[in-house]
């Protein structure tokens, strides 16, 4: 318990990006960092999960609350095993309960970040005109790119502030660069289809208030992606 507690008190640590803190995590992987990481990513998500789907209803935000974190821990679920193999064959030197860590604490510090910035980003929800109102379509864009910002900034400010850590750690030379392009491209591959799984987040005004689609297996986020870009040339050629 008492490690649980320590672990917890150097959760803000991790979003500061002092490197001899997260080395010292890398190095010392043991449970309460990894508990620590996950109590991070399960209410620093839902706090920013709620914020997310508040706009389109208070139902919708408590929905979100419960996916944001599910997406984070299926993502490194399905990356985990995947991740581990590629840090040991790309040279890094970390084991696969490192690995696990390093990907807990970059998600750690994302959930962080915009479990801070939530009460900001609720406010400017609650002040906006409600959905189905007078100016509700200026609304929807607004805040929607306010929380595309607000997750761009967070996963980048995660991700930038661990590389160096993971370049001092690393037994090859060049060996980082590496393992950081293979994990982050895995985690945006895999993230960006479970996303199109547990679909809708924000939610569209104009389509009904759902948990998740009815359809949500019936297509992948990557052929909805082709048919989006190859759309406008097949009806050039019709």
């Amino acid at each position: 318990m008492k490690g649980i507690l320590q672990s917890l008190r150097e959760l803000p640590l991790l979003c500061q990006g002092r490197p001899e803190v997260l080395q010292r995590w890398l190095e010392d992987p043991g449970a309460s960092r990894l508990l620590a990481c996950a109590a991070a990513i399960l209410l620093g998500g839902a706090a920013y999960g709620l914020t997310l789907g508040f706009w389109r209803a208070p139902l919708m935000g408590g929905f979100v609350a419960v996916k944001l974190p599910l997406l984070i821990f299926l993502t490194l679920l399905t990356n985990g095993l995947l991740n581990g193999m590629l840090a040991q064959v790309l040279g890094s030197g970390l084991g696969f309960r490192q690995t696990l860590l390093a990907m807990l604490m970059s998600f750690a510090s994302f959930a962080l970040i915009t479990g801070a910035l939530s009460p900001l980003a609720f406010m400017v929800v609650l002040q906006a005109p409600q959905p189905g109102g007078a100016g509700a379509a200026a609304a929807y864009r607004n805040i929607l790119l306010m929380h595309v910002t607000i997750i761009a900034f967070a996963g980048v400010t995660a991700h930038r502030r661990f590389y160096p850590v993971l370049r001092a750690v690393s037994q090859q030379a060049g060996a980082a660069p590496r393992v950081f392009a293979a994990w982050l491209a895995g985690n945006l591959f895999v993230g960006a289809q479970w996303s199109w799984n547990l679909r809708p987040f924000f939610g569209e005004p104009a389509k009904p208030l759902e948990f998740i689609r009815p359809d949500w297996n019936r297509s992948t986020f990557y052929e909805f992606l082709w048919e989006k870009i190859t759309a406008p040339r097949q009806t050039q050629t019709r």
